[in-house]
């Protein structure tokens, strides 16, 4: 599990008290509208909505909200208009960063990310800057109780699925993106529970930072992660759990 991962699931409790706000229905509203918008508002065909969909599932979105957003996505009822934005940078150590997001203001956005990166001893960069260190996949989490490793790979495998890596709590199936539906619905029809389904870009090598750095870059992330307009945060870092939670402890 990347750097960025572990971390994500260390400020699990974070999360549940900012859907509580709304916020995280929020962001998941945008990621809807604007899949609807790309690949219409049919997730069986709409692999991104589907992907969108499960998460909010998960964040136990009111049904009333998600019918919306896609019909915002797909133009059937009026609202803000939100376009795709993806950000490359830099943070401390020389870590890799990805920010992907939506917003209806480009120059409002880029503004406040530039200061968000300066303020945590990072840096945006150029397009393709840090990319080239990324690979964009799909990640099925798998419910791993009373269930073979062996026995879920051959049947993901078949459907598409490149490789399967065992969890804390879970199993991690790997696919191409575009292999993600396809391959939960065969996971799901032979009675494994799906956690969750997402599109990712995932680091090909990795730095390994801790102390100072370690501090700066989780102060980094979550500051970028916070932000209305940013819905997903990727980055190349690793360090230990310990390392982590001592961290998450003092913030």
């Amino acid at each position: 599990m990347s750097g960025h991962s572990k971390w994500h699931n260390i400020q699990g409790k974070k999360s549940v008290a900012d859907a509580k706000k709304g916020k995280i229905f929020t962001k998941i509203a945008r990621e809807v509208i604007v899949a609807a918008k790309e690949g219409g508002g049919d997730p069986d065909v709409n692999f991104r909505l589907r992907a969108a969909l499960d998460k909010a599932s998960a964040a136990s979105m009111p049904k009333a909200n998600i019918e919306k957003a896609i019909k915002r996505g797909t133009g059937e009822i009026e609202g803000a208009a939100y376009d795709d934005v993806l950000y490359e940078g830099y943070g401390p150590a020389g870590t890799a960063i990805m920010v992907e997001g939506s917003t209806d203001n480009l120059n409002r956005t880029v503004a406040e990310l530039k200061k968000i990166f300066s303020k945590h001893s990072g840096s945006m960069g150029e397009q393709g800057c840090v990319s080239w260190n990324f690979t964009r996949r799909g990640e099925l989490e798998v419910a791993s109780e009373g269930k073979d490793l062996d026995e879920l790979f051959m049947v993901a495998a078949d459907a598409g699925a490149e490789d399967i890596l065992k969890e804390d709590d879970h199993f991690l199936v790997i696919t191409p993106p575009d292999k993600l539906h396809a391959v939960a619905m065969v996971v799901k029809d032979n009675d494994y529970y799906i956690k969750g389904s997402t599109l990712v870009y995932s680091p090909k090598s990795t730095v390994k930072i801790k102390g100072r750095d370690a501090e700066k870059m989780l102060k980094l992330y979550d500051a970028l992660d916070d932000h209305d307009d940013i819905q997903n945060v990727y980055s190349n870092f690793e360090m230990s759990q310990e390392e982590m939670e001592r961290i998450a402890s003092s913030m």
